[in-house]
């Protein structure tokens, strides 16, 4: 409806503005106790909205696997959530919180939450919601590494890997910024988590797909590329549409704080810049490949906007809108040319994980400092390095003893199979069985 002002209404606003200085400047602070439910409440709402991204990951990779391997991609995501939330608690959250004092890892020992109340409000919230918000995003790390990997990882030896992930290569990463450690000093800055959180995920999952090797029949001999359509686009999109509302927490909670009139503007412009960049990198995505392919591809269009929400993640407060979109976008770019460079090179990425949590986790933690001017581009660069190469090398190392031991791949008739028939048992789609088989 349209809106209709009358004379007194708008005599009634230009009288309430010209008081607003004053009402602000008379307006007590908030008590202590106050503050302390606001950022509790910050914590627990950022907290379930990631949670729910685990159900985005879920479903995305559902849609995007074939549809013999579907029900492996839920039982793997339900798994590796809970993983990750048991290796947070046993060590993962002190080795990232705990004692780090600028240095490269924190203590080893479960998390012992403090007492509600008394002493507790010197922290500001509840410990017990600080823990849950950090230990979501550990689970994220985690549900990278299981879509770039799908259809041919047995089940066993990915789960160890993210117990490795998320006990203890997620939360040293993380120390170096998060807890206060050396790169903190340094002066890295990464808001929400593009390099911590998914360049962290995105370099472990290259790692793993280089020594797991591509799907069977992904790749000619004579270099030709065989696409493998996904099961369901329904469903994939769905995932998307998740993981973009589950963003919202991501990095709006990651203010830490709603205590204050301006914590909660500040929550208010992250929520307006993580929607406008993820919209750049969906209208990017959709212009580029009818440009290059003379038809827009879908795929390419839900991993433009995932790409566009990783690349303002590292900076969702400072940007403008303009600038939000225009980093948005390029990350939806990014995604368009990384795709087939992979294919090129023979790096199979069963959902584009790579070029969407890396590549654009990259970028967008190299752009910092176009809006925020506390961050400098040499900085930003030696944090990405940093996590690269420590990422690559753990995760290389847990991934080749895995291979060594237990193995890490099915072999070729499970694969042709299918993983839900030969490690699962259940079928996603049993009445089209026989279908699945040939898919």
């Amino acid at each position: 409806m349209k809106r209709i002002y009358t004379l007194s209404s708008l005599s009634v606003a230009a009288l309430a503005a010209m008081a607003a200085p004053a009402l602000a400047q008379e307006t007590p602070p908030v008590s202590p106790e106050t503050q302390y439910i606001f950022n509790t409440l910050l914590f627990l709402i950022g907290g379930f909205l990631v949670m729910w991204m685990a159900a985005g990951f879920a479903m995305l990779e559902a849609g995007l696997v074939r549809s013999k391997n579907v029900s492996m991609q839920c039982l793997k995501n339900i798994s590796l959530y809970s993983i990750a939330g048991l290796m947070f608690w046993v060590t993962g959250y002190n080795l990232m919180y705990t004692g780090v004092d600028g240095g490269f890892m924190g203590s080893f020992g479960p998390y012992s939450f403090d007492p509600v109340g008394g002493d507790a409000l010197d922290t500001g919230y509840s410990t017990a919601s600080d823990w849950f918000f950090q230990m979501v995003f550990v689970a994220t790390a985690a549900s990278i590494v299981s879509g770039t990997l799908a259809e041919r990882i047995k089940l066993w030896p990915f789960l160890a890997f993210v117990v490795v992930l998320t006990g203890f290569i997620y939360p040293i990463a993380g120390s170096w910024q998060w807890g206060g450690g050396w790169l903190s000093e340094a002066g890295f800055s990464d808001f929400a988590g593009s390099t911590l959180v998914h360049s962290v995920g995105g370099w472990a999952a290259l790692a793993g797909a280089l020594i797991l090797g591509a799907r069977k029949g992904k790749y000619g001999a004579d270099g030709q590329v065989h696409v493998m359509p996904g099961s369901s686009m329904p469903l994939a999109t769905l995932g998307t549409f998740i993981l973009w509302l589950g963003w919202f927490g991501f990095n709006g909670a990651s203010q830490l704080a709603m205590g204050t009139i301006s914590d909660v503007t500040d929550i208010s412009r992250i929520f307006a810049n993580t929607n406008m960049a993820a919209a750049g990198g969906v209208i990017v995505a959709v212009v580029l490949t009818q440009i290059l392919y003379k038809k827009v591809d879908v795929t390419m269009a839900l991993n433009g906007a995932l790409a566009g929400l990783v690349s303002i993640t590292a900076e969702p407060l400072a940007p403008s809108v303009l600038q939000s979109i225009i980093i948005g976008g390029v990350g939806g770019a990014l995604v368009v040319f990384t795709v087939p460079l992979l294919d090129k090179l023979k790096i199979d990425d069963v959902v584009g994980a790579i070029p969407v949590h890396l590549i654009a986790g990259i970028w967008g933690t190299l752009i910092v400092p176009l809006s925020n001017t506390d961050a400098s581009y040499a900085t930003q660069a030696l944090g990405v390095a940093a996590y690269g190469v420590f990422t690559v090398i753990a995760s290389a190392a847990v991934w080749f003893a895995l291979k060594a031991t237990i193995g890490i791949r099915v072999g070729e008739e499970e694969e042709a199979m299918g993983l839900d028939k030969v490690e699962i048992g259940v079928e996603a789609y049993p009445e089209f069985g026989q279908g699945s088989q040939r898919l």
